[in-house]
């Protein structure tokens, strides 16, 4: 109960440059037994919350470097600004120990970005512990704001909240190798909690983020990382929850496993591709448990060159969810070719997409769209000449709401042809608005299977469940459509090679039109 207690005061107190519980108190159980280390009030740490404790810290790790040792962090409350983890290090922080970032924008350096814990090029480092770090990030970010007011930071005109390069996260490890990040709790960061670029064999496991103190809060972020496990993770975050990320043209996140994950977000709980100039491959994905999420529960996107290829994921349980899932092809990088999405394969989800908003109550909720709308479906959208290949989707289960209005927004299907690409825009399910179908939407496809596939509803719609639009060799195996759909059930403009195989009930003239050409606008 005491460390309940805790977590509370530090998320909610307000803290100016550091937290203070009193000299000799403890904020947790009983210490836990450790192996030997160096503890930074044998260099001079006051480790009472108040008093900076930077220059003591990191002489402790750098004197566990120079041994190749630990630092022990225990009982205590250790306010610090920006601190260098070196290779070769065990960097603990105990049960009844915090390690608390300054309020103060000048008490951290940077590595891409500024980061409260930095490692580059470190070899066999591992942070650890059952201990909190608490990024004070709603104070920090008000601060950082205010130096902007001052005109003693500048920032782009147009943004709405200090930029990334000015928000500090909580750890950014770059280029590190057999490294391992676990068992930690992560709070309130002012940006991105965890970022990891060009690291390999890389371990986050059974890490605790609690950080929707600000926007941006991604919960986990890898940036062109090799043979990485993600497991036990318990996210809830302000941004997407995990991101596979690639900056560099030619080089791949890849050799990913993610599982045994529970996560909460106000963007995306599971997304690769929000940067994908290199792209991803040989990435699993397996027993993601979802709730509360304002986007898509899966978001799969290729929008600057990038390539995606042999996906596999697979036992998704995710409520109240604002999206199934989103895979796209965009082009957003001018004199680029675009990139590829194929040979991906997703089994066994099980999706419920609300009415409302899923993210009611965060701090910082997802943005309301630009124009009204009617619930958006799960969607697979490529380009001309672009298609998204290979797609496997079993074992589907998604529930939408139903009760779309057509007096709020309506596509007729005759006009399907005027709903854009938009290749240059930036990728998120709500990028067309409103959608034809209330169940899945397909453009610009080419061999996508549907094996045991049931779209439920809620209430009626008066939209098709499915359209496919210039979607090449679609099978439709085993597939379930609740009746009280609008007719169609299935509408198919310019998509020859439609298979339909083991209905869930016979499908007469009203429920599958086709045609092949534009018709006339009305």
């Amino acid at each position: 109960m005491k460390r309940r207690t805790l977590i509370r005061c530090l998320s909610l107190a307000p803290l100016a440059t550091g937290v203070s519980y009193g000299r000799g108190s403890r904020p947790g159980g009983p210490a836990e037994k450790l192996p030997p280390g160096h503890d930074p009030r044998d260099f001079g740490a006051l480790a009472d919350g108040r008093t900076l404790d930077t220059a003591a810290i990191q002489a402790a790790i750098d004197a566990a470097a120079s041994s190749l040792g630990r630092v022990n962090l225990t009982g205590a409350v250790f306010l610090s600004g920006s601190l260098t983890l070196r290779s070769g290090i065990t960097f603990h922080i105990a049960s009844d120990a915090t390690l608390v970032g300054s309020s103060d924008p000048a008490h951290y350096r940077t590595g891409r970005w500024p980061a409260l814990l930095l490692a580059d090029s470190a070899t066999d480092l591992h942070l650890s512990g059952k201990g909190t770090i608490n990024g004070q990030g709603r104070e920090l970010a008000g601060n950082i704001e205010k130096l902007l007011r001052a005109g003693k930071l500048a920032d782009p005109p147009d943004l709405k909240r200090p930029s990334e390069r000015h928000r500090p996260q909580l750890i950014e490890f770059t280029r590190c190798r057999r490294s391992s990040v676990r068992d930690l709790t992560l709070r309130d960061a002012a940006s991105w909690v965890q970022t990891y670029r060009n690291c390999e064999d890389l371990v986050l496991e059974g890490l605790t983020v609690r950080s929707t103190a600000y926007w941006n809060n991604d919960g986990i972020d890898l940036y062109d990382c090799r043979r990485v496990v993600v497991r036990h993770c318990d996210i809830d975050c302000s941004d997407d929850a995990i991101c596979l990320k690639s900056a560099t043209p030619g080089k791949f996140c890849e050799d990913i496993l993610v599982e045994s994950c529970r996560l909460r977000a106000s963007a995306s709980a599971f997304k690769m591709g929000t940067s994908s100039h290199g792209g991803f491959r040989r990435i699993t994905v397996r027993d993601l448990r979802i709730r509360d999420t304002y986007r898509s529960a899966v978001t799969l996107q290729s929008v600057d060159g990038g390539h995606i290829e042999d996906i596999d994921i697979s036992d998704i349980v995710a409520e109240n969810t604002g999206n199934a899932f989103f895979i796209r092809i965009g082009q957003r990088v001018d004199g680029r070719s675009a990139g590829t999405i194929r040979n991906i394969r997703i089994r066994d989800l099980t999706i419920t997409v609300p009415a409302s908003a899923p993210d009611t109550g965060y701090p910082h909720a997802g943005p309301p769209l630009r124009r009204p709308h009617n619930v958006i479906p799960a969607s697979i959208v490529g380009l001309p000449l672009h298609p998204v290949e290979n797609v496997t989707l079993e074992n589907i289960r998604i529930s939408m709401p139903g009760g779309a209005d057509p007096a709020v927004a309506h596509i007729p299907l005759e006009k399907l042809h005027r709903l854009p690409d938009l290749p240059e825009r930036y990728p998120e399910f709500s990028m067309f608005g409103e959608l034809p179908a209330w169940a899945l939407f397909l453009r610009h496809t080419r061999g996508i299977v549907f094996r045991q596939t049931c779209f439920g509803l809620k209430s009626p719609d008066f939209r098709p469940a499915l359209v496919l639009d210039r979607s090449v060799d679609t099978e439709l195996d085993g597939i379930s459509l609740d009746l009280t759909s609008g007719r169609p059930l299935i509408a198919a403009h310019a998509s020859p090679g439609i298979r339909i195989l083991n209905p869930s009930h016979p499908l007469d003239k009203d429920d599958l039109r086709q045609w092949k050409t534009e018709p006339a606008a009305q």
